[in-house]
């Protein structure tokens, strides 16, 4: 079996944000392979979070995000189980990165997709039973290319199934769930809304030249 150093437990909690035991054991176990450690860790954590997913999560944090230039900002709220772990500084940067993320993410509307109302799934499947390059395609074929289509599109539009913009061999809900991992308790990203500088207002189109020619001829 390969030495496993101080550094190297560093170098592992640093990228996964796990505790210094969990890293010194995700290494033993993968013979010092950091990837694999990694890997190891990413699978103790969904098993810890699935554990903890039933637990009641009312403390936690609102934070806020303003992107620089002040055009994009993000409000959002994320659960713990106790005040304890809600004033931890993990907690904290989780939350940031987590507003982060929805600041980068223009489509994203809805934490998982299981929040996404009826009326919109069957609106995304209307749209592409109707596309032209199935129109053609036996019923089959077409239902199961189409759930397929919806699927992403779906995904596409939550937070959790996001690729970590810091990370993107993981998602944003893998990346909760080493949060999970490493603070012991329930997290839930519970709501956020995204503003957007000037969205929803109509701005008047303006012709500089046809106002320009207008005055002159009315002089």
């Amino acid at each position: 079996m390969a030495e496993i150093s101080a550094q190297v437990v560093k170098e592992l909690r640093e990228r996964t944000g796990a505790g210094m035991m969990d890293c010194k054991r995700a290494l033993k176990e993968n013979d010092g392979d950091m990837t694999k450690a990694m890997e190891w860790l990413r699978q103790k954590g969904i098993t810890s979070a699935d554990k903890k997913a039933g637990r009641v999560a009312a403390e936690g944090l609102i934070d806020s995000y303003i992107h620089t230039g002040g055009r994009v900002g993000v409000l959002v709220e994320v659960n713990c189980e106790t005040d304890f772990v809600a004033r931890r500084e993990e907690f904290k940067t989780l939350v940031r990165n987590i507003a982060m993320q929805i600041a980068a993410c223009p489509n994203v509307e809805y934490v998982n997709v299981e929040d996404i109302p009826a009326e919109i799934s069957s609106k995304e499947k209307d749209i592409e039973m109707g596309r032209d390059d199935l129109a053609n395609k036996p019923d089959n074929i077409k239902e199961k290319i189409v759930q397929g289509r919806i699927e992403k599109r779906l995904k596409e539009m939550t937070l959790m199934a996001q690729p970590f913009i810091r990370d993107q061999s993981i998602t944003v809900e893998e990346l909760v769930k080493q949060g999970v991992a490493t603070m012991g308790e329930n997290i839930q990203v519970r709501r956020f809304v995204r503003f957007v500088l000037g969205e929803g207002i109509e701005k008047q189109e303006s012709n500089f030249a046809e106002e320009v020619a207008a005055q002159m001829g009315s002089k």
